[in-house]
């Protein structure tokens, strides 16, 4: 099987996208893994399937809103709910390619199917997107922020716990605090983080460190990927996390946070309506065929 692909990125978290818009390309978990593999395959942190909204029996109840379903396979082979990085290169793709001709973009904002809902994307300049991730929520509620945390993370190549705190954007994320970025820096994410009590579904473990007020440094490591350059869910998270413990410790709320990963930047903003907004770029870097 030849397919058409293209390779994405957004802070150097990287995709392969695929166009399938005649919904015929029933990819399988293996296939992925072969596609994402860094020496085998074309090598990416996840493959992103383009699809229309209406065709995909999962998401068809989003058609009325969204006309196209960012179909996202973690580089383990699984289906992940949502990618706040694949979501802006997948509507750079739909741009470039012409995609969204009739489609009803109405203040520039763009509805985007997704296992965890439609989210809403919208250009901010030249190759920087934002998306509305939508409602986010402390999975532990106020209790957890009192207590420091709900859960705790045990730090790669040390014996020792650490206080964590559950957030759900859509996607599972467990956020640990350190205190300085030397022990950022020194941290083994070759292995994922052991997280007690282990969440059901997995979990997207970050560790972040708080530079200033609104201001944080973070890495990553993704549910069914390993460690990653980026990650802007967990972006958001770590900096949805840092804000609830400044304020904890009478620090204020901040609502523009920004977030430096080691794939570069991105930006968090806070709405008063209880909602969380993602900024970044997206960039296609590459067009090919790929055999499977």
């Amino acid at each position: 099987m030849q397919l058409t692909f293209t390779k994405g990125h957004g802070t150097e978290n990287d995709f392969v996208l695929l166009p399938d818009l005649d919904a015929t390309l029933d990819l399988t978990a293996e296939q992925v893994r072969r596609i994402t593999d860094r020496h085998a395959g074309i090598g990416a942190d996840g493959v992103i399937r383009v699809v229309r909204t209406r065709d995909v029996p999962e998401v068809a109840d989003q058609a009325g809103a969204a006309e196209w379903f960012m179909d996202y396979r973690n580089a383990d082979g699984s289906a992940a709910e949502m990618c706040g990085n694949g979501v802006r290169v997948f509507v750079a793709y739909l741009l470039r390619e012409k995609l969204l001709d009739g489609v009803d973009w109405t203040g520039g904002v763009l509805a985007v199917a997704t296992r965890a809902g439609t989210k809403h994307v919208r250009i901010e300049e030249a190759d920087h997107l934002a998306v509305d991730l939508g409602a986010w929520q402390v999975v532990g509620g106020q209790q957890a922020l009192d207590d420091g945390g709900d859960c705790q993370v045990a730090l790669p190549g040390t014996d020792g716990l650490v206080a964590a705190l559950s957030l759900d954007l859509g996607n599972p994320h467990t956020v640990v605090m350190l205190p300085n970025e030397p022990d950022l820096e020194a941290l083994d994410l070759s292995t994922a983080p052991t997280v007690i009590p282990e969440p059901p579904n997995g979990t997207n473990v970050e560790f972040v460190v708080l530079v200033s007020s609104g201001h944080v440094r973070m890495r990553v490591h993704e549910r069914g990927v390993g460690e990653t350059r980026s990650c802007g869910t967990g972006a958001a998270a770590a900096a949805l996390a840092a804000r609830a413990w400044v304020s904890v410790a009478g620090g204020g709320e901040v609502d523009l946070w920004r977030v430096d990963v080691p794939g570069g930047t991105l930006l968090v903003r806070l709405s008063a309506e209880g909602t969380v907004e993602l900024a970044g770029p997206a960039e296609l870097v590459a067009d090919g065929t790929l055999t499977l």
